[in-house]
């Protein structure tokens, strides 16, 4: 598909140097077109500038309004888009389909939020009454990511244009065409020119978007890029930042029972979307002994059965390839130097392409290990002497997106959740579990404290208090401390 950027109402496109993307299972071009140089990034900007005093001025039921009919949108054209996620992906197809719900429910979910986080309330007093309204922060800046690239982008914008706010959103370079097919449904809504804008690019990109006169900037990607974008906000205390980062998440079982129950509880955690989730499992801290042998034995075997492949192979898989042959060979060098004992080898999948992987899985007890995130499906064990032991292990890491513990043990889970740091921490089920109806983020490198599902309502308005009184009825009489 030839691509272009979204300006004020208009596809048009863009002054700045070609790209494209690629099925990463077979490498076949899946999108090209010219992305925006820094001139329409400006354009973007002004436009949206230009559209938010009247669409922060529409009642929130017109907005809402505006927001159906894009859901209704996403359902048109969901199972053009969900193949089109898979092919720019490798995702499976149950997987992209999944996606396209998520962003339908998002509509819903939002309105939710909105009106209850962020909505408007009066109190009466004794001169009248007390209100608290909410106003949107301006033109927000969208930076998307690839592993979710129609969901995590889809769930900064429904919330700050339901707010009132307007978008400039420059999805990843890596997944372009998703980017384009989220923008054409909203289209598809009927907004006002320049309430919605898409700039195509990669970092040059990005940093142009983020030197302009923004007011907002949601950002869901590595604890990297945020850090960066910290440093360079540090001295714009007006932009308002939700950064949603990665994870070095931690997976407990102690005391759990069936092996092969466990097993299934830690493939869906570590290898789902082929370890592409920032809430996917990372390190698995088992018991020291046989019932923690019997857990790896369990998760290595049903890693083996694991069917890999493309999204529209003979037989449905369970991983596809990742992003691209880059970020395999990088998965590949990462599982390297971990040092440790390999029980099952993370590693190049020929026969399918330079893009695909096996699921690796290596015992790292007694070894010293870079607190990375390694963005791929590759599962750390670690083995502890205790409860007490495995929870500090749990917790010694700078991130703190996501935890789980695996456990029959009611009081160790009590104990876990009062220990744990980090922002979703789940019990018996899969550290990715996760709803639009609760707030997803994270401490520490994992996030700046702004977290996004159904708190995004929360960083894409701000509260405005008030009291009021309908008519001048103070007397001078009534201040104290006046000469006769």
């Amino acid at each position: 598909m030839s691509g272009q950027l979204f300006i004020d109402g208009v596809w048009r496109d863009g002054a700045g140097a070609a790209a494209s993307s690629f099925d990463p299972a077979t490498g076949e071009t899946v999108w090209r077109g010219a992305t925006a140089w820094k001139g329409d990034v400006a354009q973007a900007v002004a436009a949206a500038r230009r559209a938010l005093p009247a669409w922060a001025d529409q009642p929130r039921a017109a907005r809402a309004a505006a927001l159906r009919r894009y859901q209704s949108a996403l359902e048109r054209r969901a199972p053009a888009f969900a193949e089109a996620l898979s092919r720019e992906t490798g995702k499976a197809l149950w997987e992209t389909k999944a996606e396209l719900g998520s962003m339908r429910a998002k509509v819903d979910a939002s309105l939710k939020a909105y009106d209850e986080r962020t909505g408007e309330s009066h109190l009466p007093t004794a001169f009248g009454q007390a209100v608290l309204r909410h106003r949107p922060h301006g033109v927000m800046a969208v930076l998307g990511p690839f592993n979710f690239p129609g969901h995590l982008p889809n769930g900064h914008i429904v919330p700050a244009l339901l707010a009132g706010d307007t978008v400039v959103f420059k999805p990843s370079e890596e997944t372009p065409l998703a980017g384009q097919m989220l923008v054409e449904a909203l289209e598809e809504a009927d907004l006002p020119p320049g309430v919605v804008n898409l700039v195509q690019g990669g970092r040059d990109t990005g940093a142009a978007l983020i030197a302009e006169a923004i007011d907002g900037l949601l950002f869901t990607g590595s604890a990297s890029a945020g850090a960066y974008f910290r440093r360079i906000f540090a001295d714009r205390p007006d932009v308002i930042l939700a950064l949603e980062l990665g994870g070095n998440n931690p997976l407990v079982v102690w005391d759990a029972g069936d092996p092969e129950a466990i097993a299934a509880l830690v493939v869906q955690s570590a290898f789902i979307t082929t370890g592409q989730r920032c809430s996917c499992a990372r390190r698995l801290i088992v018991e020291d002994g046989p019932a923690g042998q019997a857990v790896i034995d369990a998760v290595a075997a049903l890693a083996d059965r694991l069917i890999v492949g493309p999204w529209n192979g003979a037989a449905e898989p369970f991983m596809g390839p990742l992003i691209s042959p880059r970020a395999a060979a990088a998965a590949v060098a990462g599982a390297e130097r971990l040092g440790g004992r390999t029980v099952r080898r993370l590693a190049p999948i020929a026969s399918l392409g330079e893009a695909f992987v096996s699921p690796g899985l290596v015992d790292v007890t007694g070894v010293e290990v870079a607190d990375e995130e390694l963005f791929a499906p590759l599962l750390q064990v670690r083995r502890a002497a205790s409860f007490a032991e495995a929870v500090g292990a749990a917790n010694a890491t700078r991130y703190g997106l996501s935890a789980g513990l695996i456990s029959n043990d009611p009081g160790l889970w009590d104990d876990f959740l009062k220990q744990i740091r980090a922002g979703v921490v789940n019990w018996n089920r899969p550290t990715t579990g996760a709803a639009g109806t609760m707030p997803f983020g994270g401490l520490g490198a994992s996030g700046n404290h702004r977290p996004s599902a159904y708190y995004a309502a929360d960083y894409c308005a701000y509260p405005v208090a008030s009291f009021e009184a309908a008519k001048v009825l103070q007397t001078i009489s009534e201040i104290k401390g006046l000469r006769p």
